[in-house]
């Protein structure tokens, strides 16, 4: 009986990361909780760098108010990440690596063609440069969004996400 019970726990316990994200093979750069369907670890999704460069990406060229000039950031869509996760939720409370949080409405993500930025003008963002994920807004695009609302939603250093709500 024991025997038997053990092959069900076992079972299930297999079946719960079955239809999940995969395990991160190298460093984890971002993790995401909250309000997700997909996981990879207990409640919450952990991306390696890996991981993110295998989702749809764009590049967005820019000019910001962190920079001197027009550069380009590169990385997956933010949506695609939350699709990765199945986000439930309709705010991404994101931190970065200081523990500063911004809440992100998900229609943002969904309305313009955010990206969680990687590379900045084809080289990987260190956290010096403020990676290992920068969230940057199309603002050459869309310059209604080249304003105070969008630069404090747009987190650097991101280390982590809550989806809530």
């Amino acid at each position: 009986m024991r025997g038997l019970l053990l092959m069900v726990i076992c079972l299930f316990a297999s079946l719960a990361h079955a239809d999940g994200l995969a395990e991160p093979k190298g460093p984890v750069i971002l993790t995401i909780s909250g309000a997700i369907t997909q996981t990879n670890g207990p409640n919450v999704a952990r991306f390696d760098r890996e991981m993110l460069e295998a989702l749809e990406r764009r590049i967005i060229t820019a000019n910001t108010p962190w920079f001197d000039a027009k550069h380009d950031f590169e990385g997956p869509l933010a949506a695609a990440v939350l699709d990765a996760v199945g986000a439930q939720g309709s705010t991404m409370r994101v931190f970065a690596l200081n523990d500063y949080a911004s809440d992100v409405p998900v229609a943002d993500v969904r309305e313009f063609p955010v990206i969680f930025a990687t590379h900045l003008d084809g080289e990987m963002m260190s956290v010096r440069e403020k990676g290992p994920l920068f969230l940057i807004y199309p603002f050459d695009e869309f310059p209604a969004l080249f304003n105070e609302v969008y630069f404090g939603r747009s987190v650097w250093q991101i280390a982590r996400i809550e989806v809530i709500e």
